[in-house]
């Protein structure tokens, strides 16, 4: 098969021949059919940051996919040959105290395919069958490799009742383009969406936002007080960088939810008294998605038309063609929003 692969740790991977992967007792063999490009498969061509270290060389990364199975192991109970799966990357155990208590997403085992183990850059990909979502029709196959990233928006947006409040989401790569259009469905009264690139601001009002600002802008927080005078009710921050962290806790109500899922490229300074404990913020981190209740709530929001993921969709590229995308994300205008790779 052809694969994507990590063949050094320098910048970069390569596109070329690899043996088709084996099964266990308890996986699937899946024909990808798409892949869409995580920012742990960023940081990993590019070789910075936590999640770059390839277990081993060469290697298949990638952890955003969907295709059909076309091999099914003997304890892989509920799948038949042909079968439309989109992936869940995380492996959970199953046995320790979070699995056991509902909280599979945040396993003490955890393993992530396309980083601990091969993932979905490839023509063929294993798959545990625990981690295979099903789809029951072909009406989603169009962004079934895109599953992941919206369900992990769905987990950070939906954790509280949003009707009639209002919703700033702070940083708009994917993951946040797909919170405000979440936001927007779950009855918020105004959603707001920050991002210093004029492109993916207008990205997000296609996606529901109500406006969109540039959080780098001077006037930036006094622009919010007066769209929220007493401060927004949640802030959903999505990119990790310190500014943005203390720009949503500055623009947050008293007593307002502040939800942290981007991650930050270094430690962070914060006013952890004045902004936090004395005006009695909710501070909820979110890591990847609830397995799998979050997966039936994005599928009903995808079924029903509430949401519609297709404008964040940017780009397709085939995998020979995988620098164009890894070299558009990489782009100091970032003109791009979610990018679909294709075998």
């Amino acid at each position: 098969m052809k694969a994507i692969l990590k063949t050094s740790c320098a910048r970069g991977a390569s596109y070329r021949d690899a043996a088709v992967p084996e099964i266990a007792k308890d996986e699937l063999l899946v024909r990808v059919t798409a892949a869409s490009i995580s920012p742990g498969d960023l940081a990993m061509h590019n070789s910075a940051g936590p999640d770059c270290a390839a277990p081993s060389l060469p290697f298949v990364f990638g952890q955003e996919f969907c295709g059909e199975v076309v091999e099914i192991g003997p304890q892989a109970k509920g799948f038949a040959k042909g079968d439309f799966v989109s992936v869940e990357s995380h492996i959970f155990c199953g046995v320790c105290g979070q699995c056991r208590n509902d909280q599979r997403h945040i396993c003490q085992n955890l393993k992530v395919i396309g980083r601990d183990v091969p993932g979905g850059f490839a023509d063929y990909a294993v798959v545990p069958a625990r981690c295979a979502w099903k789809h029951t029709d072909d009406s989603l196959k169009d962004v079934g490799a895109v599953m992941q990233p919206f369900g992990s928006a769905v987990h950070a947006v939906l954790s509280e009742d949003l009707v009639g409040r209002s919703v700033i989401i702070s940083g708009c790569a994917p993951q946040g383009l797909f919170a405000a259009g979440i936001a927007r469905a779950a009855g918020a009264k105004r959603v707001i969406a920050l991002d210093p690139s004029a492109y993916r601001r207008r990205l997000a009002v296609k996606m529901g936002a109500c406006t969109a600002m540039d959080p780098a802008a001077a006037d930036c927080l006094q622009k919010l007080g007066k769209l929220c005078p007493e401060g927004a009710d949640s802030v959903i921050e999505m990119s990790g960088g310190a500014r943005s962290v203390a720009l949503g806790l500055k623009a947050l109500r008293p007593g307002g939810r502040f939800v942290a899922f981007g991650l930050p490229p270094s430690d962070l300074s914060l006013d952890y008294a004045g902004d936090i404990v004395k005006r009695g913020i909710r501070l909820e981190g979110v890591a990847g998605r609830e397995i799998f209740r979050s997966w039936y709530k994005m599928e009903s929001l995808l079924k029903s038309g509430a949401v519609n993921p297709r404008p964040a969709i940017t780009h397709r590229f085939a995998f020979k063609d995988f620098k164009k995308a890894f070299d558009l994300i990489n782009s100091k205008e970032k003109k791009c929003g979610k990018i679909i790779l294709t075998p």
